[in-house]
């Protein structure tokens, strides 16, 4: 006779986003889970530009690691991003696990979606706040507009507002996209 296993069945919201196969466009935010569609073509293409642009700065000046989405960032038990792009310093390179990065990153890119861009400018921010990401840059793809904020005593600070261009202060680098 053949031994079936059952499979216990998720309890939790994050049980469930862990069961989710490999490469699904979701978010766990404040315990919600957030599907989202594929990115548009042009969000596709300043991701690409602005991510090849730190990629390469990076192996010429290798201050850590740089990764894209769908990549999972899980800053605690009810909050599991995939940043549009987050950078990693080398100081907290051991918190890359198999599975995503375990713990605040250093900067995040976020390039708005219609379907995202209420998390980005709300909920996610704050999120990044709380847990201590250094930078956040929020780009909107169409318009190339971009603010940046820095983290100053535990607080946000819109510190850059612009029109293609990333002042990266933790990678002291300008990149124009």
């Amino acid at each position: 006779m053949e031994t079936i296993l059952t499979k216990q069945p998720p309890r939790t919201i994050r049980e469930v986003f862990d069961a989710l196969p490999e490469g699904t466009l979701a978010q766990l935010i404040e315990n919600q889970l957030v599907m989202s569609p594929s990115p548009t073509t042009i969000h596709q293409k300043i991701l690409n530009k602005i991510n090849v642009m730190i990629y390469n700065y990076l192996e010429e000046d290798p201050l850590g690691e740089v990764f894209i989405a769908p990549y999972d960032v899980y800053l605690d038990e009810q909050n599991v991003f995939q940043p549009d792009i987050v950078f990693i310093g080398s100081d907290n390179l051991l918190n890359i696990k198999d599975n995503g990065f375990h713990g605040a990153p250093d900067l995040v890119i976020e390039l708005l979606s219609p379907g995202t861009s209420k998390f980005d400018l709300n909920q996610k921010k704050d999120i990044y706040e709380r847990h201590g990401v250094q930078e956040y840059w929020i780009v909107e793809p169409t318009t190339k507009e971009v603010q940046g904020f820095f983290l100053n005593d535990g607080v946000f600070e819109l510190s850059q507002e612009e029109t293609g261009l990333i002042s990266s202060r933790l990678l002291d680098q300008e990149f124009r996209f």
